[in-house]
């Protein structure tokens, strides 16, 4: 049985759990220039690098994924949100790509597979993929709109580069999150499908989308239909917001994709909006009881956290959703859904 299929029988049992934000706990343990940069000998500073220390302190990255997996967690993610070359140049890394997502993604399927081994419940790892901060849609330079910091077939090989080395690792799904440009993700699935063509085996992805205003879109201006519709080629194994805002302001958002994704769908929101001095205080019960209700509404089927979250709020979610039923996915109606690489020229 594939991954995707373990995933979707276990999802059709009961609401799946994620995990939650790696950044704020690492930044919770205080660490200095010599945990982050470690004997690797490079010439930029990479305290903040929080993806290297998979290199230099991978027992910091081990006891978070630990905490999750204890809080619940069916699903973890790999800690390589900026693990790619364009992020990673910030710090004069770009070389170690491949050894950070290599190394990131075995750390995770040890500990996934360590977990289920225990009790039989079985744990699946998505290697994590982020937007770069680099964007295909729009110009950096409001003189020259038509300006671009880089190209479609750039930005697809950074992907691939980071997906390749996170499938060499041992991750089950490739999830292209926080998407806040719509080309961007589809960068993104080119790349997992040249990946594929190379392999010769599926690399399913996860999608993730976030929204930059109340109204439902994200910075290229795609409502969550719009965003579905832009993706749905690409058969994901799970559709879903995650970051934006706190579950509160995300449910409507929630709502109207889950009527009409044909697919899982996953959600994980911020732990409500950030402070005053960019802090998340909402505690662990308020956001478990406010994406509970997304649960009890048949809208949701996997559960997880982002931004400000912690081990307690993922025990908190679990704990609050445990014996609902999943979502049902509806019909996919008349859509024609290809597949491959024929699929994603006939969407862009």
């Amino acid at each position: 049985m594939s991954a995707r299929e373990r995933l979707q029988a276990a999802a059709a049992e009961r609401v799946l759990i994620f995990d939650g934000a790696f950044g704020t706990q690492i930044q919770e343990r205080k660490l200095t220039e010599e945990d982050f940069a470690g004997d690797l000998g490079l010439k930029a500073d990479q305290k903040g690098n929080n993806d290297i220390l998979a290199l230099t302190r991978p027992d910091v990255i081990q006891d978070i994924t630990c905490a999750y997996l204890d809080a619940g967690s069916d699903v973890i993610s790999t800690n390589t949100f900026s693990a790619n070359r364009i992020s990673q140049a910030d710090y004069a890394a770009e070389n170690l790509v491949t050894a950070i997502n290599v190394e990131s993604g075995k750390i995770a399927r040890a500990l996934a597979d360590e977990y289920e081994a225990k009790d039989g419940k079985p744990r699946f790892v998505a290697g994590a993929i982020g937007p770069t901060n680099k964007t295909l849609s729009l110009s950096p330079d409001v003189e020259d709109p038509g300006f671009r910091e880089i190209d479609f077939d750039e930005l697809t090989a950074v992907y691939k580069e980071q997906a390749a080395a996170l499938v060499e690792g041992g991750v089950d799904f490739i999830l292209i999150e926080t998407v806040f440009d719509t080309l961007n993700a589809k960068a993104g699935i080119m790349a997992a499908k040249l990946l594929e063509a190379e392999l010769g085996r599926e690399v399913p992805v996860m999608v993730s989308m976030t929204l930059t205003d109340l109204s439902g879109r994200n910075l290229s201006g795609h409502t969550v239909e719009a965003f579905w519709y832009a993706v749905r080629h690409a058969n994901p194994v799970t559709i879903g917001l995650n970051c934006s805002f706190g579950a509160d302001q995300l449910r409507p958002h929630v709502q109207s994709l889950s009527g009409l994704a044909d697919t899982l769908l996953m959600a994980y929101p911020n732990a409500g909006l950030p402070n005053e001095l960019g802090e998340y205080d909402e505690m662990p019960e308020t956001t478990a009881a406010l994406v509970k209700q997304w649960a009890e509404n048949g809208q949701v089927n996997i559960l997880g956290g982002c931004c400000g979250s912690s081990p307690d709020h993922i025990k908190a979610i679990a704990e609050a959703v445990e014996g609902l039923p999943p979502r049902e996915i509806p019909a996919s109606g008349t859509a024609m859904r290809l597949s491959g690489l024929e699929a994603f020229v006939v969407a862009a």
